[in-house]
């Protein structure tokens, strides 16, 4: 059966995952260290072909193994707010993105579809949880579906019960503001297990499966 999953969403100590405030100049709104380093050493992301095979590296590399489609909020794929600009946005990617897969937009705002050479396609919804998974499912083709984030999107399909894996980044800084996973979603640990892996590299990567439903 097909499964949603959480993939490399970085978060800080005290649990944001995002800054506040997402401009064109500045794409995670205040929250860089949270994937520029928190030591010096640039943390690694997926499309670095001759980056050294590290623990890291190869959870971080689980992202794409399997996905059929993707669902994100509006802030992941651009800066705009409120009713869409014709200014010929067609996300921070541009026309090479990583996903090659039809990717949902959550938006209340409509938009005609975006269809990319490289397979990906956009597409602009507006619904519950439930109603754009249903359709991102079907999209999926039997493949899984990836919660692409930001952290407010992976917090509703939480709350919702719909995610069966989440892989979260743990980085060794604390931001004090920003976009926190965890508000509203008060033991929302007991329905996973959770397992942590300590990296040589200070980040802790924490695997959380849900559990058999009875």
């Amino acid at each position: 059966m097909s499964r949603t999953r959480v993939h490399n969403l970085n978060i800080s100590l005290d649990g944001y995952a995002a800054g506040e405030h997402v401009t064109l100049d500045h794409p995670i709104g205040g929250a860089e260290r949270l994937f520029g380093g928190f030591d010096g050493r640039f943390i690694h992301g997926i499309g670095e072909v001759d980056a050294p095979v590290t623990l890291d590296r190869a959870l971080t590399t689980l992202w794409g193994q399997g996905i059929g489609a993707e669902i994100m909020g509006r802030r992941k794929f651009g800066p705009q707010v409120g009713e869409w600009p014709d200014d010929g946005w067609q996300g921070w990617w541009g026309e090479e993105t990583p996903f090659r897969t039809p990717v949902f937009v959550l938006t209340h705002h409509p938009r005609p579809p975006i269809d990319l050479a490289d397979g990906t396609s956009f597409r602009f919804v507006d619904g519950s949880p439930h109603d754009v998974l249903a359709l991102a499912r079907e999209a999926a083709g039997g493949g899984d579906v990836r919660i692409g984030g930001g952290p407010s999107t992976v917090r509703q399909f939480l709350e919702a019960d719909l995610v069966d894996f989440m892989h979260l980044v743990v980085v060794p800084i604390t931001l004090g503001r920003g976009v926190s996973l965890w508000d509203g979603v008060s033991g929302v640990e007991d329905r996973f297990t959770v397992e942590s892996i300590a990296s040589p590299s200070g980040l802790t990567h924490q695997l959380w499966n849900r559990k058999a439903q009875v």
